[in-house]
């Protein structure tokens, strides 16, 4: 059986991200599932293998077809964009968001082209790209100018526990307001099919309440009686396997002993406080509705550590693996 291509974005230079991605070239069983082409800095790289102990090769490479499997192999796309003079770990550097950048872009424009059948990104940092003036606040962002994608769908999963968002980065007093009927319906239709492009079939999605209790019919607010029910009901009467609102202190819980297949949680902390207690490290972001498969980990630049030799790969790891497991239902969708 041929071995999935992902391309890895090596993430912000002063973070994490190079640590990482090199942890996890060495993993000999990641090497079986998955041929990884990297791109990066290759000064950056080096750096990186003069102060760890890893038995990893780096192999430079122009393009995708030219990378070799095994485990102890870094096959790098270098794009020669650091310079090591103007470099320091744990620091917001214009030079290092503009690189960043540039990763994702190289990692993309290899996906839209067919020539690799997945990315994974190591993570970026906000305030440099804001330093180096790219125009995007984040990673969704980003793939969603890069793919021209108009509203990109972010599913987590951690130990076969899916959740879904129904709002991202608002504050939670308009994400209660944005807990409509409408928007219920149609994120919920998306959140299937997203589902069915993974190769998850016949799913019940469980829609999690807002408030304590869900609302306990309408004592501790209106907006499950008013919105959240509604919408139930309405998919259901489309045909749709949905129930809910269950309370969001029992319905993760459910979702991992198999009773539902993914959960929409109704605002960002609320499924992210769920999966990163179950486990922080395997937590996994995959981005939906774009004709491209993208996994990321779900953790930042983590500057504190950075250039120490102490951040853990697993994270990496499991991003990879998952994006091997999900591209071949990603093949001839572009």
């Amino acid at each position: 059986m041929t071995k999935p291509i992902i391309a890895v974005s090596s993430g912000d230079p002063a973070g994490i991200g190079p640590e990482i991605v090199c942890k996890a070239m060495v993993d000999k069983e990641l090497a079986e599932t998955a041929l990884c082409v990297v791109a990066g800095s290759r000064k950056v790289f080096e750096e990186v293998l003069g102060r760890l102990s890893l038995p990893l090769a780096i192999r430079s490479v122009q393009a995708p077809e030219e990378a070799v499997a095994g485990p102890g192999i870094l096959n790098l796309m270098d794009l020669d964009n650091i310079d090591m003079d103007r470099f320091a770990y744990g620091e917001i550097n214009s030079m290092c968001g503009r690189a960043a950048y540039a990763y994702i872009e190289r990692c993309v424009s290899l996906a839209m082209e067919g020539k690799v059948q997945a990315v994974c990104t190591a993570p970026i940092h906000k305030e440099a790209l804001r330093a180096a003036k790219v125009p995007y606040i984040g990673h969704t962002e980003i793939f969603a100018a890069l793919t021209h994608t108009e509203d990109p769908l972010t599913l987590f999963e951690v130990r076969g526990m899916r959740v879904f968002f129904l709002t991202r980065h608002v504050s939670l007093r308009e994400a209660c307001n944005l807990v409509t009927k409408e928007r219920i319906v149609s994120c919920t239709k998306r959140c299937f099919a997203a589902l069915e492009r993974l190769g998850v079939r016949d799913a019940t999605i469980a829609v999690a309440g807002l408030n304590p209790h869900s609302g306990e019919h309408g004592l501790f607010g209106s907006e499950e009686v008013d919105e959240v029910t509604p919408a139930v009901e309405a998919l259901k009467a489309q045909g749709y396997r949905v129930e809910g609102p269950i309370g969001a202190d029992s319905v993760f819980h459910l979702a991992l002993t198999g009773r539902y297949q993914a959960v929409l949680s109704l605002y960002h902390d609320q499924g992210h406080i769920a999966a990163k207690t179950l486990d922080f490290e395997r937590t996994i972001a995959i981005t939906n509705g774009m004709p491209i498969l993208r996994t990321s980990v779900d953790h930042g630049t983590a500057f504190d550590i950075a250039g120490k030799g102490a951040a853990s790969p697993v994270s990496m790891i499991e991003a990879i693996r998952l994006a091997a497991r999900y591209a071949p239902f990603f093949q001839g969708c572009r």
